[in-house]
């Protein structure tokens, strides 16, 4: 009998440790390489040529940031609707985009990637590459434009989330 006991615990604390080693810090960036990755390119979308992640999700820009601000002011709520842009590296790739790319710490605790000192963010609710529901939301999100501005065209659809409140 006392040797199925020292089975069971000896089997639960190799279960235990396994757990614990699938839990570590480096298991959230392995969860999104592309978004890891850091990569920023263009895409052609009825608002324009228009800054997208590397999964090709496109890319917003938040109206209560403040350029060259070392933290982005999307936090809580906000930063689970407005996912940041993050990157693993220290000079995250750019193709197609004009402006200056950098990084900030973000909420998390992750590298979040900038372009001309504005933080960089998705939309959850954009669920492929190229839609563009986020545009305008709450008067406060916009589309990054090829140029590194923010797109203040009207959303090119009508099927946009509901608008009001405090914008996410």
């Amino acid at each position: 009998m006392k040797s199925h006991t020292r089975l069971w615990i000896a089997v639960s604390a190799l279960a235990l440790a396994l757990l614990t080693a699938c839990g570590s810090p480096a298991a959230p960036a392995a969860s999104n390489p592309a978004a890891s990755a850091g990569e920023l390119h263009t895409a052609s979308t009825a608002l324009g040529t228009i800054v997208v992640d590397g999964a090709g999700m496109t890319v917003y820009f938040f109206d209560h940031d403040t350029p060259q601000e070392k933290a982005s002011t999307c936090s809580g709520p906000c930063a689970s609707l407005w996912p940041a842009v993050s990157t693993s590296s220290a000079a995250p790739t750019i193709t197609g985009v004009t402006g200056t790319v950098g990084t900030i710490t973000g909420v998390d605790g992750t590298a979040q990637v900038t372009l001309n000192g504005l933080p960089l963010y998705t939309y959850a609710a954009d669920k492929s590459p190229g839609d563009t529901s986020g545009q305008g939301y709450g008067g406060i999100w916009w589309v990054v434009g090829a140029d590194g501005a923010k797109v203040t065209a009207a959303p090119a659809s009508t099927s946009a989330p509901a608008q009001g409140g405090s914008g996410y």
